[in-house]
């Protein structure tokens, strides 16, 4: 089988390389309907995705339908308390099984033909079943397909479509330290207030992940607008101050502090009587970067993205995570989901405070999200052009990956692990992206049949 397609040959992915190495990104590669089908392939068919949080299965019999980029996935609890993830298409036809975002069931039955099956993906009811096909057809062999690989960190439920990878734990390595600070900080963990929100927004996948992951450096003219209205500070380097951590796998994170090395206010405005809780269930090393972070803002590749703020409302500052999924649906297109996290030993009342900040900045009617849509759909609008798209690179079509490139060094003192460059405004994380998107694609990309 030949891999590589149509307009995609060794040519220009020997000139893509050099360009990276320059600190420069061919634009073509933002919307390439061939190369969204290879990044389909070859990224999301073998590496870990995010499909949700144990506080959403609260009871045996809770449910979740998410999506694998195209594939329908299927999360239950079963009796046992354990999570399984299926394959949502009944086996008799391939019906989508289950289409509600969520709810609580004994078993699922296909509104097709009427199999059903159990809480472990058995099938235990066929209409009919030994008069249409008799005692000899063997139920056990027709039962929900389980993803191949699910795993659990810090109750986030990931799942794998390639069976030969690496474990979870291995693939995030290094995030995991950073993913303690903030997923476990607190007795009891984070929670899931409410559904995720979930809309579709003109972009492209790689260019919302990185936007979040890896470039604070857009917020003092992106989000201008928080400035104006007295909600972030008027220094043009806020969001810089701090370090990049890049990390294997192009995970990274960016630990905005400020000018003087500390938050205006300590643990992101938590409560003080949750402070000796996270001293408690962190290190020192975490203790002290909670203390003095203002912002938490990076993501786990490829389409996962985070930020832990501080956002208020009627002059109250508070904490939360929101987490985000870039669900690829197009060379331009993505649909975006939206989760509210917050410590589930937190007073009520913060909690509800807290989400009233979160409904302001993100999601669809956010005032940070409405900022940032508009970027991403003139990215890809551009992109389709000919000059854009112009694979020999004729028109001088690459972007400009060269912030800090040979000139800001790690800084060695740093307490986390990973690659910690002292500066935000840096394009460290994005290069790193870069990198491992084109080895991931490139893989075995130009074998060809009989070689």
């Amino acid at each position: 089988m030949q891999l590589f397609r149509k307009t995609l040959d060794e040519r220009a992915f020997q000139l893509l390389k050099e360009k990276m190495k320059q600190g420069l990104l061919p634009q073509w590669v933002v919307t390439d309907p061939d190369l969204y089908e290879l990044e389909i392939e070859k990224i999301y068919g073998h590496t870990w995705q995010f499909l949700g949080h144990e506080s959403e299965l609260k009871e045996p019999g809770s449910y979740l339908t998410r999506w694998m980029v195209n594939d329908p996935i299927l999360l239950v609890k079963n009796r046992n308390g354990e999570i399984n993830a299926y394959l949502n298409s009944c086996t008799h036809r391939g019906t989508q099984l289950c289409t509600a975002d969520r709810g609580n069931k004994k078993s699922f039955t296909c509104p097709y033909h009427g199999w059903s099956f159990n809480l472990d993906g058995d099938l235990i009811g066929i209409v009919a079943g030994n008069k249409v096909y008799g005692e000899e057809m063997d139920k056990s062999e027709w039962g929900l397909r389980k993803v191949p690989q699910i795993g659990i960190y810090q109750g986030m439920i990931f799942g794998n479509l390639d069976p030969n990878a690496e474990s979870l734990v291995d693939f995030l390595g290094d995030m995991r330290w950073y993913l303690d600070m903030m997923m476990g900080r607190s007795d009891g963990g984070m929670e899931v207030i409410g559904l995720p929100q979930r809309w579709v927004a003109k972009a492209n996948w790689k260019a919302t992940a990185e936007n979040f992951a890896a470039d604070p450096y857009h917020v003092q003219t992106t989000h201008r607008s928080t400035v104006e209205m007295g909600i972030s500070p008027e220094d043009p380097l806020y969001a810089g101050y701090g370090h990049q951590v890049v990390m294997d796998h192009a995970h990274g994170i960016n630990v905005i502090t400020s000018k003087t090395g500390q938050a205006r206010v300590p643990f992101q405005g938590t409560p003080e009587s949750m402070w000796p809780m996270f001293k408690k269930n962190v290190t020192l090393e975490q203790y002290d970067i909670l203390s003095r972070v203002t912002v938490f803002v990076g993501g786990v590749y490829p389409n996962l993205s985070f930020v832990s703020p501080i956002h208020g409302t009627e002059g109250h500052l508070h904490n939360y995570l929101n987490f985000r999924l870039w669900r690829p649906m197009g060379p331009d297109k993505v649909e975006v989901w939206c989760w509210f996290f917050i410590d589930k030993a937190a007073p009520k009342e913060y909690k509800e405070a807290a989400y009233k900040g979160y409904l302001g900045s993100f999601g669809p009617t956010g005032t940070l999200e409405q900022d940032d849509t508009e970027t991403w759909a003139r990215i890809v609008e551009v992109s389709s052009g000919l000059m854009m798209r112009d694979k020999e690179l004729s028109y001088n079509n690459v972007s400009n990956y060269l912030m800090g490139m040979n000139r800001i060094e790690p800084d060695e003192n740093f307490p986390g692990p990973g690659t910690a460059y002292p500066t935000c405004y840096l394009d460290a994380i994005s290069r790193k992206m870069h990198e491992e998107w084109l080895e991931l694609i490139s893989k075995d990309l130009f074998v060809k049949e009989g070689v």
